[in-house]
């Protein structure tokens, strides 16, 4: 990772961008402490995007297609701060519809 202070950065901008843009994160320093980081937008979107359960299911459920398909298995647990309210239920019975 590189480092800059804020004082380097103000006058080296344009080249701690490209940096970033290269995949380099770039952090910035203030009185020699991080006060920031400068990131490309794709590093920036794969840490910002949540997925949803259904997301995460859906490709747990194509990664462990054959465990699925297992006779023996008894099913996925749910976390237990995801709300089980009727939509979730029917999101989950149009899920294994659709197989």
């Amino acid at each position: 990772m590189c480092r800059a202070t804020i004082y380097e950065a103000r006058n080296k901008f344009s080249s701690l961008v490209k940096l970033a843009e290269s995949g380099e994160p770039v952090e910035l320093t203030r009185h020699d402490k991080p006060v920031a980081v400068i990131i490309s937008w794709e590093e920036y979107e794969k840490k910002c995007k949540k997925k949803s359960f259904f997301d995460f299911l859906e490709e747990t459920r194509a990664e462990y297609a054959d465990v699925f398909d297992d006779p023996d298995f008894d099913g996925l647990i749910v976390p237990e701060d995801y709300p089980m309210d009727e939509e979730y239920t029917r999101k989950i019975d149009e899920m294994w519809r659709d197989e």
